[in-house]
């Protein structure tokens, strides 16, 4: 006969919380911490770009979690599951018809970027030419993307958000092709494929943050510096109502002095 203790001992394994996937809007609540340590001063500038770059970029629970471990607030836990309002991300900017499906610059150049829809094949080819393709702010038409780079003696520069899936495949003959682009992202986004060909030419692929978020940024170090300044402001204030006061009490110590002397004179 089985006992009461030793039935409720073999209980089935649970998962690992820090090996859960991460969702958008777990990843946006770290960021928030995020900006809220640097408009405090706990994060400097630097600290503050280097994580808010891995916390897009960032899959797992287990890669959110120390990016706030020595901040003050619950870090150690991983974050609670959004409720269905608060799910917005990729999810709502896979569909719709494509904005175009070519990107032609013959000595010249062509720009896609903003709220573009980006087709499931996109064809870019620069001649003497230079073209750039922003992915930061765009739809997708599908969740599968491939984007072909023809760079003849011109360049291609395309720009993605930290957390999308990307990978790089094109060659660069007597010119570059640059592979540094890739890498993972988040698996509920679109995955982009960047391949072709960089003949006395050159194709990059950078991951940059949305406009948004550098407004953020750029939000809060005016705010950090005004802050510096008024701390500037108010330490010279304090300094030179100090001096005022040691100024006061010498005149005040020789007047009591010449007194003495009158006295004993």
């Amino acid at each position: 006969m089985t006992s009461a203790g030793s039935s409720q001992g073999a209980s089935p394994d649970l998962p690992d919380p820090a090996g859960m996937r991460a969702s958008d809007a777990e990843r946006e609540r770290i960021a928030e911490v995020l900006r809220e340590a640097v408009a405090e001063g706990r994060l400097d500038m630097e600290e503050f770009e280097e994580r808010l770059s891995a916390a897009y970029a960032a899959r797992t629970h287990g890669q959110l979690e120390p990016l706030v471990r020595d901040l003050p607030v619950p870090g150690s836990a991983a974050p609670a599951p959004p409720s269905p309002a608060d799910r917005t991300g990729w999810a709502e900017r896979i569909g719709g018809t494509p904005t175009s499906k070519w990107g032609v610059a013959i000595m010249g150049g062509f720009q896609r970027k903003g709220t573009w829809t980006v087709p499931r094949a996109f064809t870019a080819l620069t001649i003497m030419g230079g073209g750039e393709i922003d992915l930061r702010e765009a739809r997708f038409e599908g969740r599968d993307v491939v984007i072909r780079c023809f760079a003849l003696m011109g360049g291609i520069e395309i720009t993605v958000p930290p957390d999308l899936e990307t990978h790089v495949s094109g060659i660069g003959l007597m010119g570059g092709f640059d592979h540094t682009g890739s890498a993972d992202g988040d698996p509920t986004g679109p995955r982009v494929t960047v391949t072709g060909l960089a003949l006395f030419g050159g194709v990059s692929v950078e991951r940059k943050l949305r406009r948004e978020e550098h407004k953020r940024m750029k939000e809060e170090r005016r705010r950090l510096k005004a802050e510096r300044r008024e701390e500037l402001r108010a330490e010279r204030r304090e300094l030179r109502g100090t001096r005022r006061e040691e100024r006061r009490d010498e005149r005040e110590e020789r007047r009591l002095s010449l007194e003495k002397e009158r006295r004993e004179d």
